[in-house]
């Protein structure tokens, strides 16, 4: 366990929490939204390839297959022979340089919380050693299977443990190589299965029963997880009954006091929402994380275009002033790699939090939540004005004023990382303070923090 974090996934009930959920569950959602920021990894044979992840196998989506794409033009855009080939990526996985330990530290210096890690994604490439499908990492078919590190997910999850960081386990309850999802024998059209369920009953329960032994098993073998991530939201009722309340019950009784998100679906297992790619105009009032990439695609790219450290700094601010995590996908490389620009970037974020994490860590949304190019957040007694600066602009005049809100009379205005106050004075907009001459004229951004009315 961290010492600088402590146990961060215990949590007092926040009086005035929203009712509808157990307490117990309150409580655990609570201590995930003080988390605030998270690292999302995206990782399969599919890395070996210039391609998204998975979704090249559906028919019905020819946006996942561009000219663009390599590996698509290479085999003629010839689906049938992409498709072959793609399920044998698992003959030719071997990355060598996996290094669970160099992913897990890096995550501690950008400041990150939490880990949410893909044990499997659509394709139903197991990044963990189960008795359900031979499509896995650990059987002879991959050469990675060798490895002393071959049960990946195993590995991971204990490397971010050992350091304190919560854990999610993302899972997907769609699994297009099941033949019990797609059968082999049909055409697929789509990313849903190629037969009426409601004709096939017992087909569709033997998928049913795979995916809970799936489940069952990661959530005994791999140490205590904090969220069962689940995806594929189209694997609901009516035609896709996955039996959620029995998933649910079990996956609880292994790991009590489990947060679930069953995204897309909403009810009672989406306990977090989970926008993708986007971050809310407003606060919500569920629990919330937007999943946005650091680059343009969830998996390893080559040549892949990133953010800037000070675009996600601005985003984690957005976030927190609005109530939600930021968990920022980076997609290790086909050897286990996650690529030094990136690394660079995650660690400029750290510097920053490593000043200025009071204002983002633990904090709830404080209104107006924003004005201008101002975040507000709120902890305890203080709350955080977050002043965000774009790149290549003037340095705000050394009296500034922010507006919507001012700090208790009498009290200090501190700039975080520097010991001497402020001097401020209200207004009719809300306070106006003399910031110091020293200020960076680099940095993305400075937070301010003042006692509240």
């Amino acid at each position: 366990m961290n010492p600088e974090h402590g146990d961060i996934m215990k949590a007092e009930l926040p009086a005035g929490t929203p009712a509808g959920k157990p307490a117990w569950l309150r409580r655990r959602l609570d201590a995930f939204m003080d988390l605030r920021f998270g690292l999302f990894i995206h990782w399969a044979p599919y890395a070996q390839w210039d391609c998204r992840e998975s979704w090249p196998l559906v028919p019905a989506d020819p946006w996942a297959r561009p000219d663009t794409m390599a590996c698509w033009t290479e085999r003629g855009r010839d689906l049938a022979r992409f498709t072959r080939d793609y399920w044998a990526l698992n003959r030719t996985f071997n990355p060598a340089a996996f290094d669970p330990d160099r992913w897990a530290d890096l995550a501690v210096a950008a400041g990150m919380r939490y880990l949410a890690f893909t044990t499997k994604h659509h394709d139903g490439f197991c990044l963990f050693d189960t008795a359900t499908t031979d499509y896995r990492i650990t059987h002879p078919d991959c050469p990675f299977h060798r490895h002393p590190r071959a049960n990946v997910t195993r590995e991971v999850f204990d490397a971010f443990r050992r350091r304190g960081l919560a854990i999610s386990c993302y899972f997907s309850k769609s699994d297009w190589h099941s033949p019990h999802y797609w059968r082999p024998d049909r055409p697929v059209r789509d990313r849903n299965p190629n037969y009426d369920t409601r004709r096939e009953p017992e087909r569709w329960a033997k998928f049913v029963e795979f995916v809970h032994r799936q489940v069952e098993e990661l959530m005994t073998g791999y140490g205590p997880i904090d969220v069962l991530w689940l995806d594929g939201g189209q694997v609901r009722p009516p035609d896709q009954d996955i039996r959620m309340a029995d998933l649910a019950a079990m996956a609880r009784r292994l790991q009590p006091e489990l947060i679930i998100a069953d995204r897309t679906v909403g009810g009672d297992y989406e306990d977090i929402a989970t926008p993708e790619q986007e971050i809310p105009d407003k606060p919500i009032e569920a629990p919330w994380e937007s999943c946005l990439t650091l680059g343009r695609y969830w998996k390893y790219m080559p040549n892949e275009s990133y953010k800037s450290a000070r675009t996600v700094i601005h985003l984690l601010a957005e976030t927190a002033a609005k109530g939600g995590n930021l968990l920022l996908g980076v997609g290790p490389d086909a050897q286990g790699v996650i690529p030094a620009e990136a690394e660079a970037r995650l660690r400029e974020v750290g510097a920053w939090l490593k000043v200025n994490g009071e204002a983002i860590y633990g904090t709830r949304p404080l209104p107006p939540y924003q004005s201008g190019a101002v975040r507000f957040t709120a902890a305890g007694r203080y709350g955080y004005a977050i002043l965000l600066q774009a790149e290549g602009a003037p340095l705000p005049r050394n009296r500034g004023v922010i507006r919507g809100l001012a700090p208790k009379a009498g009290t200090a205005v501190t700039l975080l990382g520097s010991p001497a106050p402020l001097s401020w004075r209200p207004c009719p907009e809300g306070f106006s303070l003399d910031l110091p001459a020293s200020l960076d004229s680099s940095a993305p951004a400075w937070a301010i923090r003042f006692e509240r009315e």
